[in-house]
């Protein structure tokens, strides 16, 4: 039977998976890693080990799991739950969801890593009080997750807004690194592309180095198509390469002003900020969702 007021929740992230126990409130309770490696009956089964020590703990009221992408979110379609064409080797077309939610008579939620984060910054971060934002992780990739009038945006598939297309700086030749279109924003900023360009990892690029105003130029022009479709009243930037160079944001925040121009009026401060939560959003986003699913 099920302890009321405990919360279970999965971040299922490219490299690691992070499964919590938190309380309602999102205070978290318990916390353990497993790598994600290569092989996902492996790394479904040891976060499945973790869950049923918590069930037969006194167990949880529902369960939360926030996966990179992309997935598949329609719950109509036959492969809902599913990784689809991830470029993680051993990942493509795997469920995910459906393992779990057999497991358990709870409530389950399922969504993207990044629209996770998302929710739980609007519960317990930067995000309180606002029903359309937008949140940008840039790491390994650049993921977004756009909330518009209180939910995450669907139709097609949730949203890759960190695939798309951007005019290129005169002069710049890199070729991109994204697997799927070159240079996308993905392609251009994330963190694998930022070591690609410069030959040597993020941490180790100086901070006046010009590749910084390139990836900055890139998420710009994103984040100002964000403006003019969704209409945030707020972007959260974070992730890996926001936080090892927080300088990006005042960067970022100066270059879509500069491309918005006088065509839209946007908020004079705390347009573009950090996340609230730091470190934890990743970790919270299953939980957020899982109440989510309770509300």
């Amino acid at each position: 039977m099920a302890q009321a007021g405990r919360i279970a929740g999965v971040e299922l992230g490219g490299t690691k998976c992070v499964v919590v126990l938190a309380t309602r409130e999102g205070a978290i309770v318990a916390q353990e890693t497993v790598r994600t490696g290569s092989d996902p009956d492996a790394a479904i089964g040891a976060i499945a080990a973790v869950l049923d020590g918590w069930w037969q703990d006194g167990g949880f009221d529902a369960l939360g799991v926030a996966s990179f992408g992309p997935v598949q979110l329609d719950p109509a379609a036959p492969d809902h739950g599913h990784i689809t064409a991830t470029a993680k080797p051993g990942w493509r077309d795997t469920p995910v969801l459906p393992p779990l939610a057999a497991r358990y008579p709870v409530p389950v939620a399922f969504d993207t890593d990044v629209n996770g984060a998302a929710m739980a910054e609007r519960r317990w971060g930067a995000a309180r009080g606002l029903k359309d934002f937008a949140y940008v992780t840039v790491g390994t990739g650049v993921g977004v997750g756009s909330i518009v009038n209180g939910a995450a945006t669907r139709g097609l598939g949730h949203c890759e807004a960190g695939h798309m297309r951007v005019a290129r700086v005169p002069g710049d030749a890199f070729a991109g690194a994204c697997p799927y279109h070159g240079d996308c924003v993905e392609g251009l900023a994330a963190g694998p592309a930022i070591a690609a360009r410069c030959g040597r990892p993020g941490e180790e690029i100086a901070g006046d180095d010009p590749a910084w105003t390139l990836v900055a130029d890139a998420l710009a022009q994103m984040i100002q198509a964000l403006a003019c479709t969704s209409a945030p009243r707020r972007v959260l930037v974070g992730g890996g390469v926001i936080a090892q160079r927080p300088e990006l944001i005042a960067l970022i925040d100066a270059r879509v002003r500069a491309l918005v121009g006088d065509y839209l009026v946007l908020p004079a401060a705390d347009y573009i900020v950090e996340p609230g939560l730091g470190t934890a959003a990743g970790p919270l986003g299953p939980i957020a969702l899982a109440l989510e699913s309770l509300d």
